[in-house]
């Protein structure tokens, strides 16, 4: 399945995909968060939909999509998984995954703005891979990870260089600005990729491609990750873990190439879709 949410900010309701079109399923009720997953809502969703085979509401084109899973607990992140992202950055290949946070009160729709923190110069993009947790994981196996996962999603890792690496404290300050964690247009379930460690991601500013990778090509596997990020953290239904970018970013141009108002970004993963952010200075409300 392709799970969507819709509307409003902070007012989605859920749906799916089905052949291409946008359907409403909120006559399911709640949302695509903790409890859903928790609740078995996957299988439960699937049959709701099944049973209601040809009597689901097509949405109207143009409706706004949010983020395919509601606010999660964490989104958790690797740093420097693909050695030419590693070495564009002149940063050594970690020995094992480094871990970072994005703040929850990042997360945006697919094709929400990304608005340029107050006081920024260096706001960057990283086109991910990230992974959908399905049920509470804590000290996972390697070889039992995927029965862990939900079902992936395409995700913008939308970075503050200056606070990620040149203010005092983690990279996290340069990675949980509001508007930082597009995710979407959908969810796709496991079922629906075969094979999620090689899978095409790329990145285009402006229509110029600026990144062009492949997941085979990850220094830790998605198998891995979630078995590792357990080790260190319990992870909860809902929860999203993104996987790192491969080279491109604007920090790794010489001179750096930076985000600027009017800037249009634009992503996809074999798959998962794409996505496109307009760029907008902040203005206070």
């Amino acid at each position: 399945m392709k799970l969507i949410r819709w509307g409003a900010a902070d007012q989605e309701k859920i749906g799916v995909i089905i052949n291409d079109t946008w359907y409403d399923t909120s006559a399911f009720g709640g949302d695509y968060n903790e409890q859903f997953f928790n609740d078995n809502g996957l299988e439960r969703l699937e049959e709701f939909v099944k049973a209601n085979e040809g009597s689901l509401i097509a949405l109207p084109e143009g409706t706004r999509l949010g983020s395919p899973v509601a606010r999660p607990s964490k989104i958790v992140c690797i740093g420097l998984n693909y050695a030419d992202h590693a070495r564009e950055t002149n940063a050594a290949i970690p020995p094992e995954p480094v871990i970072f946070m994005k703040a929850s009160s990042s997360l945006a729709g697919p094709f929400d703005d990304i608005v340029i923190p107050k006081n920024s110069v260096k706001t960057d993009w990283e086109v991910e891979l990230a992974i959908v947790i399905g049920k509470k994981a804590s000290y996972v196996e390697e070889a039992e990870a995927l029965d862990y996962v939900a079902g992936y999603v395409l995700h913008n890792d939308v970075s503050e260089r200056e606070f990620q690496l040149e203010r005092n404290g983690t990279w996290d300050k340069g990675k949980g600005c509001d508007t930082f964690a597009p995710l979407g247009p959908f969810m796709a379930t496991k079922s629906e990729i075969a094979d999620v460690n090689n899978l095409r991601l790329w990145l285009t500013v402006n229509g110029q491609k600026m990144q062009d990778g492949n997941t085979s090509n990850f220094i830790f596997n998605v198998p891995f990750v979630v078995s590792y990020v357990s080790q260190f953290m319990t992870l909860l239904p809902g929860d999203v873990i993104s996987t790192g970018t491969p080279a491109g970013v604007g920090l790794g141009f010489n001179p750096p190439v930076y985000l600027k108002e009017g800037d249009v970004v634009e992503l996809g993963i074999d798959g998962l879709g794409t996505s496109k952010q307009l760029v907008k200075n902040y203005v206070k409300n």
